[in-house]
């Protein structure tokens, strides 16, 4: 995996086909590929590095083109596994896994192949060159019929020229419309500054582009990307994660924009299904990373306000379980690109145990919004940074008018409402105001970048923003950290409390604050420095903290949203602080495509 663009149209493919793959470098990347086909004239470029100082403009003619940004899976990080794969003049782009790839790689072997790569990619060149017959499409279809995985590809070949085949499972693509031609991409952001008109392909559909049109095997609703090409640029910003992180009070803002009621909240994702929410007796949350945190957010809030029980678990964990699942239950799946592999093998189980699958997601078109049965957009607009943090703030704020919806379906009191839909709809003003401390913010973490350990404390509501900060802090800086509930400390993680290991606590006037304090106390003990996230007017913290970043007061189920903030500033400076590549951390890719 990881970003998939292909063009075939009117204009020069070559310079379309770089800027696409510039477009999607935040999804993380080691090498890259393009291939471009001018009658029987094939250019085919593959390196390993960063694209960006590659020129769009390099002389290569041609109308028809594919390229490739790989994030190694099989195979390690070289020059001969780089996309496009290419046998017999077949060239293949993939994103996904070939479960089966080494049972065929022996089987073709025996026939008399020569494999020239390490990658599971390269055995669908191989079999579309077996079942070729003159038509590039049919020895598509034919060859994916043996394969046993996942896959999002394109293929071109000047043996059936003029058109590019396309064909997707469990991993996205969509196809792009332009005046002049046709864009396939495994991302919106790749395609954008050419056109907002995408069709999406559902699993098992395979496409054929040519110049003038496109196939498909059924009739496809053409959609329309509602963000503006500007949204993928760093504007002012020195890296894409300062920008968004500062866009977080915006996107609260978008969120519940139209949303909210006087004593109840609006949410058209929840209109079809809202009797069987009402039935609903337990709620199953699920997601991965970030998404994981804020679904455990979300359980705290579906418990408190939503009034039912509820459950947050990983994606990756919650499908292996023997869980007893029925259709009295909802799952709610969190994402931000709505692509997440884990999740969406979730999704399935659920929808064969006849559990009502709703989505969080972020990404209009996405696989998740196309297989759930209702769900709300977070409306955070295009998020680059791999490390998530914009989204995270969407994900809650959707959740937690999710949790006032059912809530209101099942008693909670209409003074309760309308003080929780007040206060909501004053909190990003609130959240500017921490945003407004970054220079303060910034003085913290330089002062503290020399350490390699880190512990992050906090209760109820902050426990997942405990595991969320430490999560970030790991993501951009590679420094050791690890969140977890300020009530176990005493069993375990306090043997490693000592000078050379900070802990930064979550502490806001809530009602965990004296335990919470305790454990501040608990870690002063044995010499520990503490840097406390508080309300503003505490003075209290400030005798034992050694440093203190203020929050405004809020509602105890708000807390989250204000204080997830300065821990995203805190791991951004500590990182910038270590000269980090803060938006393309090693090893990470922003869409997790594969399990």
């Amino acid at each position: 995996m990881c970003g998939i663009i292909g063009y075939i149209g009117k204009k020069q493919a070559y310079p379309i086909i770089i800027n696409g793959l510039k477009k999607m470098e935040y999804r993380g990347y080691d090498s890259y590929g393009i291939c471009v086909l001018n009658g029987d004239d094939v250019f085919l470029k593959r390196k390993v590095g960063r694209i960006s100082e590659e020129s769009s403009e390099n002389g290569c003619e041609g109308f028809i083109s594919i390229g490739h940004s790989r994030w190694a899976t099989t195979g390690g990080v070289s020059e001969k596994n780089a996309h496009p794969q290419e046998y017999n003049q077949f060239y293949v782009v993939h994103n996904g896994i070939i479960e089966n790839y080494k049972e065929l790689k022996e089987e073709l072997t025996l026939k008399g192949h020569i494999f020239s790569s390490d990658t599971d990619t390269e055995v669908i060149a191989h079999l579309i060159s077996e079942e070729f017959k003159g038509n590039l499409e049919d020895a598509t279809k034919k060859a994916l019929k043996r394969i046993i995985g996942s896959y999002g590809i394109a293929v071109i070949s000047p043996k059936d020229k003029g058109k590019i085949v396309v064909a997707k499972l469990s991993s996205p693509i969509i196809l792009g419309i332009t005046d002049d031609g046709y864009i396939v991409a495994s991302d919106p952001s790749a395609v954008i500054n050419y056109t907002k008109q995408i069709v999406t392909l559902d699993d098992n559909e395979i496409a054929i582009l040519k110049e003038d049109g496109y196939t498909i095997s059924k009739d496809k609703k053409i959609e329309t990307i509602d963000w503006e090409s500007d949204a993928v640029d760093k504007g002012v910003y020195e890296h894409f994660m300062l920008k968004e992180i500062m866009e977080e009070p915006k996107v609260i803002e978008s969120a519940i924009q139209g949303r909210l009621l006087e004593d109840n909240v609006k949410l058209g994702g929840l209109e079809l299904p809202k009797e069987r929410l009402k039935k609903t007796d337990k709620i199953y949350l699920i997601g991965c990373g970030t998404g994981y945190y804020a679904s455990k957010v979300g359980e705290y809030l579906m418990e408190e306000i939503g009034m039912v029980d509820a459950e947050a678990h990983m994606g990756s964990e919650i499908r292996y379980r023997d869980v007893r699942l029925n259709p009295n239950q909802t799952a709610i799946f969190v994402s931000q690109s709505g692509e997440t592999a884990d999740n969406l093998a979730c999704l399935k189980k659920m929808k064969e145990a006849k559990v009502l699958s709703l989505g969080v997601t972020n990404v209009i078109g996405s696989t998740q919004t196309r297989e759930t049965e209702g769900g709300v957009y977070t409306r955070c607009g295009p998020e680059i940074a791999v490390a998530s943090t914009k989204a995270f703030i969407g994900q809650i704020t959707v959740l937690l008018m999710i949790a006032l919806f059912l809530g209101r379906q099942r008693g909670l009191e209409e003074g309760k409402a309308k003080e929780i839909i007040t206060e909501l709809k004053n909190i990003s003003k609130k959240g500017e105001i921490v945003l407004s401390e970054a220079e303060e913010i910034k003085k913290i973490a330089e002062k503290y970048s020399q350490y390699k350990n880190f512990f992050f404390i906090g209760r109820k509501f902050n426990y997942p923003i405990a595991m969320e900060g430490a999560l970030k802090l790991k993501e951009i800086s590679y420094v050791h950290a690890e969140g977890v509930t300020g009530g176990e400390l005493k069993h375990g993680p306090l043997a490693l409390i000592d000078e050379n290991c900070p802990t930064i606590a979550i502490c806001p006037k809530d009602s965990v604050y004296d335990k919470m304090l305790s454990n501040i106390e608990e870690v002063k003990a044995r010499k520990g420095k503490v840097i406390a996230i508080a309300t503003r007017g505490d003075k209290k913290i400030k005798e034992i903290a050694d440093d203190v970043i203020y929050i405004p007061e809020t509602l105890e189920c708000l807390t989250p949203l204000l204080s997830a903030m300065p821990l995203h500033l805190f791991a951004y400076f500590f990182a910038l602080a270590l000269g980090k590549d803060i938006d393309k951390p090693r090893n990470l890719a922003k869409s997790v495509t594969v399990e």
